[in-house]
């Protein structure tokens, strides 16, 4: 299965707000029961902010803004594996 035309619905605006607050959460509040629901409140967090720049909601808009907020949790993870990477 071809999952590659999702990235047309990668908004990089998204990806890097989500990003940064998803770090700042994570390292504010270093507990496991947080860190379970980054996910959930990154995808949320994304697709509040695609409706925000759009002033729209439609299913694009929804695909965009999810899709966005979960690849900056994959991101962060590309991150830390490439920074843990560095100290071995």
């Amino acid at each position: 299965m071809d999952i590659t035309f999702l990235a047309e619905y990668a908004v990089p605006l998204i990806i890097g707000i989500c990003l940064c607050i998803g770090y700042i959460l994570k390292n504010l509040i270093p507990t496991d029961k947080v860190d379970r629901f980054i996910p959930l409140i990154m995808g949320i967090l994304g697709i509040v902010i695609n409706i925000w720049l759009n002033m729209a909601f439609t299913p694009t808009i929804l695909l965009g803004g999810v899709l966005s907020g979960l690849a900056s949790t994959g991101l962060h993870q590309v991150f830390k594996q490439f920074i843990n990477k560095d100290d071995v």
